[in-house]
């Protein structure tokens, strides 16, 4: 059976920034880590060993597979600065050609620094991604 190894843990998140080498990406974290609290209304929590998330939803796929996620989140990989939004919204796309400097994958859009995007469609991509999350899997009670 698989085990999803990407789950909440108690890692202080202050200290995981704290451990970040680059200068650059250690302030920008601090920078996104403001954002996406005020943003989203959710205390970051770190999943996994790299990720810090915000939020969280419990997704059960038409094969049965089931797990929890953070509804977003960002990770400050050595190469780029990794932000997590929801997979399948139709509109992240348009939000995105006013984003700024970056590049995207299925569900993560990678940016090198704050300063290259719009912070304000940040924050559009976080209200978004929140929204779209939970009308596709209802918290549940």
């Amino acid at each position: 059976m698989y085990e999803q190894k990407t789950r909440e843990t108690d890692v202080d998140v202050i200290e995981f920034i704290k451990s970040v080498d680059n200068p650059q990406k250690r302030g920008d974290s601090y920078r996104l880590l403001e954002i996406f609290e005020q943003t989203s209304g959710f205390k970051a929590k770190m999943w996994g060993t790299g990720i810090i998330g915000f939020g969280s939803y419990h997704y059960v796929y038409n094969t049965g597979y089931e797990g929890d996620a953070p509804l977003v989140g960002f990770s400050p990989h050595k190469a780029k600065i990794s932000l997590y939004f929801a997979t399948g919204d139709m509109e992240r796309q348009e939000l995105l050609n006013d984003f700024g400097k970056h590049t995207s994958g299925k569900a993560c859009v990678y940016i090198n620094k704050i300063d290259d995007i719009n912070v304000e469609v940040l924050k559009k991509l976080i209200n978004r991604s929140i929204h779209f999350l939970q009308d596709l899997y209802p918290p549940q009670r």
